[in-house]
C-alpha cells in the first residue's frame, strides 16, 4: 500500500513516528490527547509517557492548557520508555523537548517493533533555537504536524514562545505568567 497522509491519519500504518510541534499555547498536548483517545476508541493498547520534571498540572497525567487530561507514566529518561507492556500498540510522549538526546533512538526502536509513536513537544526554546531532541525526531518522523498559537500582540499565527520573565535558564517550567506566544515580527521587537 502506498503511503498517503490520509491513510496514515486513519491509522492504517503501524510502526511509525508522528511528531506534533510548535510554540507554547499552540495545542500540541491537546492534539496528542486527541490522537491517543482516538486510538483508545479503536481499542488499541496505548501507553503515555512524560518526563518526571513536568509536574505543572499533575504528576501522573498529561494535561493540556485547556485542562483535558489523560493518565501517563512519568519517566526519568527516554530509555525507561522501552520498558512498556508487551501488548502496547501506540505510545504517546509529551514534552519531548525535556527528554535526553536518546529519545529519537528509543522512538526508532519502538517504531521498528511495529508500534505507532506519537510525540509532542516544543520545536524551539525561548531563544528561538531548536530544542532538545525535537529536530532529530522531526527528521525521522513519517508525519510532522506543526501547530501555531495566536500572537498575543497582533493576532497573527505565533510560532515563538516569548519568555516574559528575566531568567536565562534553558528550561524554566511556566505558564502564562512566564511565557506568551508571539509571531516572528512581534517576537523580534524590543519591549
Amino acid at each position: 500500500m502506498l503511503f498517503s497522509e490520509q491513510n496514515y491519519k486513519r491509522g492504517i500504518y503501524r510502526g511509525s513516528i508522528e511528531v506534533i510541534c510548535g510554540s507554547m499555547f499552540s495545542g500540541k498536548t491537546e492534539e496528542l490527547i486527541r490522537r491517543i483517545k482516538r486510538a483508545e476508541i479503536a481499542k488499541l493498547n496505548v501507553e503515555i509517557f512524560k518526563p518526571t520534571t513536568d509536574i505543572r498540572y499533575d504528576e501522573n497525567a498529561v494535561v493540556s492548557h485547556d485542562f483535558n487530561s489523560i493518565q501517563s507514566t512519568p519517566v526519568d529518561n527516554s530509555s525507561a520508555i522501552l520498558f512498556l507492556h508487551a501488548a502496547t500498540q501506540v505510545v504517546g510522549i509529551d514534552e519531548a523537548q525535556f527528554f535526553d538526546e536518546n529519545l529519537p533512538e528509543v522512538c526508532n526502536k519502538l517504531a521498528n517493533k511495529g508500534i505507532r509513536v506519537i510525540v509532542a513537544g516544543l520545536d524551539m526554546d525561548f531563544t528561538g533555537k531548536p530544542f532538545g531532541p525535537m529536530p532529530a525526531l522531526m527528521c525521522i518522523a513519517e508525519l510532522v504536524t506543526k501547530v501555531n498559537a495566536v500572537c498575543v500582540c497582533c493576532g497573527s499565527p505565533a510560532m515563538y514562545s516569548y519568555r516574559k520573565v528575566t531568567n536565562n535558564a534553558k528550561i524554566l517550567l511556566g505558564e502564562k505568567e512566564s511565557y506568551e506566544p508571539r509571531c516572528r515580527f512581534c517576537y523580534s521587537q524590543v519591549d
